[in-house]
């Protein structure tokens, strides 16, 4: 058996669910303690009768999002990036890549050039101006 990962809404309905399972609550009052609805909280009690501790889990942890852009056009939208825009950012790389048909959000770009290597995060350097009331520095006479 292995690991199971559970968010902490999750652990808290484990923990209302083993308490009905035990007797010291009742389903209703498990409901309202969750947030949840009577019949809302039947389905999710059937599910942690027949599945255990893994019936609450959420189940679409670890699929596939349905809004996942195909992998030929994020191989299109890298291979341009390196031909043609390698010294751009992100954002200025969107916008070019944009005009030329390949539209990908700039932060989705982002992500995948940090994945493949291809652009690195930049430091965030110190302000110019120093702070009023901070000492200043002074030059030998």
């Amino acid at each position: 058996m292995g690991v199971l990962t559970l968010s902490a809404r999750e652990r808290k309905r484990l923990e209302l669910l083993s308490q009905v399972k035990k007797g010291v609550l009742k389903l209703v009052q498990a409901a309202e303690l969750c947030g949840l609805s009577y019949r809302q909280v039947k389905r999710v009690w059937k599910r942690y009768r027949e599945q255990g501790d893994a019936g609450l889990m959420h189940r679409g942890r670890g699929r596939v999002s349905n809004r996942r852009i195909g992998a030929p056009l994020r191989e299109a939208v890298l291979k341009r990036y390196e031909q043609r825009y390698p010294d751009f950012g992100p954002t200025l790389a969107s916008e070019y890549l944009a005009k030329e048909g390949l539209a990908v959000d700039h932060e989705t770009l982002r992500r995948w050039l940090l994945e493949a290597g291809a652009w690195k995060k930049k430091r965030k350097r110190q302000k110019h101006r120093q702070l009023p009331g901070a000492p200043e520095l002074i030059v030998g006479s």
